[in-house]
């Protein structure tokens, strides 16, 4: 069946955790019939340094401690009050997730920044992006594959019956693999990754999600030539944001060489993970969630699937650049499952 899921970020300050976690848990709960929930850990990126993607992930590398530097999260020789916050912080919620989800027996997705994208946003001690050496951005993906099953233990620790699926978000793995990310000067490119050493990167992680017994999911945003590494690296779906993989000029979401790499996936058995954009709204009709049923089902048809396939499709809202408030995220996970189910019955016809 078409399933619906989310991304972690959720607006939400100090001990709303619960309050969180328990309306995703709820929401998700009543989708329509014929859709299938998947709930995800909830990340409260408003409290604050710790909370946010790149430092919640940071701070589960093993023997690799982290702090808080001028760019950003960087590499340190020693534990200090900057990692002590973000693991307090997952703390936190895990224990919300454990009271929310008692119960629970099924898919629970977790969300985790990407080795590629950590290395590029990571900082090394004293120097430019871990990106930038070849030696440490391996040990970074070694490390984040330790860390991925350690914290699959937790979660599992806590919700006992969840089964988990690891979203891994790789929004800039298409600059990455360009070279077009400045240097810690500004002055200079770092350079080009190919494409062999991006599936390198991937494979300790994913195969570490899989010994866990977890799916895995790569969530690419608009980074479609993203889409042959992460199938080569055995990713059990991959995740694109539909509204924005077209180009100038072309039809929303249609991306003629980005469709036939999806595809080729999907004929392989991986599975889609669609990010929708907001709905726009009426005054006299409401939300037009007719538009978002084509910009999944239209190129569906247009690159020849199987129309059946829309079942195996997972929704979810694309990322935001800033958080809106809770009553905004929960009507989007509502009208997700008002389209999903309008793809299960296509898929059903």
């Amino acid at each position: 069946m078409t399933a619906v899921s989310g991304h972690g970020p959720w607006p939400g300050g100090a001990r709303d955790e619960l309050v969180a976690q328990q309306t995703v848990l709820d929401d998700l709960a009543s989708s329509p019939t014929g859709v299938d929930p998947v709930p995800f850990l909830t990340q409260l990126a408003g409290r604050g340094p710790g909370a946010d993607a790149v430092g919640r992930t940071a701070s589960l590398l093993a023997e690799m401690p982290v702090e808080l530097g001028p760019h950003g999260w960087k590499l340190t020789d020693h534990p200090g009050a900057d990692l002590r916050r973000a693991e307090s912080l997952l703390r936190e919620d895990l224990s919300a997730l454990a009271v929310a989800a008692v119960g629970l027996d099924g898919p629970l997705a977790v969300e985790l920044t990407g080795p590629w994208t950590l290395a590029a946003q990571l900082w090394s001690a004293r120097g430019d992006r871990v990106l930038a050496d070849v030696g440490a951005r391996r040990d970074l993906s070694l490390g984040l594959a330790e860390a991925v099953r350690r914290h699959l233990a937790d979660v599992r620790a806590q919700v006992p019956g969840a089964t988990p699926v690891v979203q891994l978000t790789e929004p800039l793995l298409g600059q990455v693999h360009a070279g077009v990310l400045p240097s810690f000067s500004g002055y200079s490119r770092l350079r080009a990754v190919p494409g062999p050493d991006v599936v390198e990167g991937l494979l300790p992680v994913v195969d570490a999600a899989h010994d866990a017994g977890a799916r895995v999911v790569v969530h690419l945003g608009a980074t479609w030539v993203g889409v042959p590494p992460v199938a080569l690296a055995g990713a059990d779906a991959v995740g694109l944001d539909l509204a924005d993989i077209g180009g100038a000029g072309e039809s929303a979401g249609w991306n003629e060489r980005a469709w036939e790499l999806l595809a080729r996936a999907t004929e392989r058995g991986i599975g889609l993970w669609a990010g929708l954009p907001p709905a726009t709204v009426s005054q006299c009709s409401g939300p037009q969630l007719g538009e978002l049923v084509r910009l999944v089902a239209e190129p569906w048809r247009r690159i020849g699937l199987p129309v059946a396939g829309l079942a195996d499709v997972t929704l979810l809202a694309a990322p935001r650049r800033s958080l809106a408030d809770s009553a905004t995220h929960r009507a989007e996970l509502a009208n997700l499952g008002r389209v999903a189910e309008a793809l299960a019955e296509r898929a059903a016809a």
